[in-house]
């Protein structure tokens, strides 16, 4: 088993890096659906057909990561019929991870097209870089975090403006925690026990999911090598 990267707390300060670790803690943690807001195109069964980043390229590297903050699942997904997976930083406990290595140019378009928005352009990170925090709207995906850096390369992922106990926690569909599920198990550093029984206790997929039914999709929905 991959060994879990840890994330050094500290922030990276002076000239902006080339490289990120986007660190996905949804959908995107399975690296087929990565796949789509890196190289374009509709994923099955999606209404919805991703332009892809400027850089098609896969990522340099990926490795699972751990947060400090919660995982929960709030407002409905057209896509996934379901709710959606927030991270709330300020909120006790920890999230399970996987950080992809990707250029500044491609963290920017992924997180275009998580925000509605056209790829195409560099975002200025230094306010996240230097404070941890940087709200660019109002909107899903528009609040960018850096929790840290790994290897000495910054992390950075993004979510919502409110926190865990701010909205009401909304249950997500098996598509969704499959997806979200094994694309941990796929990172190779949580084994599948452990990647359920934490699922099934975030906000929104607790009272809805056990551990045994998201076990049971990680089967169904189990990653190659």
């Amino acid at each position: 088993m991959v060994s879990t990267r840890v994330i050094d707390t500290a922030r990276r300060d002076g000239a902006e890096p080339r490289h990120v670790w986007y660190t996905s803690y949804g959908s995107n943690t399975h690296l087929d659906r990565l796949t789509f807001y890196l190289a374009g195109g509709r994923p099955p069964g999606a209404s919805r057909t991703y332009p892809g980043c400027r850089d098609r390229r896969p990522p340099a590297a990926s490795v699972p990561v751990r947060l400090d903050g919660a995982l929960y699942f709030a407002t409905r997904s057209p896509v996934w019929a379901g709710g959606r997976a927030f991270y709330d930083p300020e909120a006790g406990g920890r999230v399970l991870a996987r950080a992809h290595l990707v250029t500044v140019e491609q963290f920017s378009d992924i997180a275009a097209q998580e925000m509605y928005r056209e790829p195409g352009v560099d975002l200025d990170l230094s306010g996240v870089l230097s404070s941890g925090r940087a709200v660019l709207g109002a909107g899903r995906y528009e609040t960018l975090i850096c929790p840290g850096t790994v290897d000495g390369v910054p992390a950075l992922t993004f979510t919502a403006p409110w926190g865990v106990n701010d909205v009401p926690w909304v249950k997500p569909s098996a598509a969704y925690v499959r997806y979200l599920a094994t694309g941990l198990l796929g990172a190779g550093g949580f084994d599948g026990a452990t990647i359920a029984s934490y699922v099934a206790n975030c906000p929104g997929a607790a009272g809805h999911w056990t551990a045994r039914e998201v076990e049971h999709l990680i089967g169904r929905g189990r990653p190659g090598p």
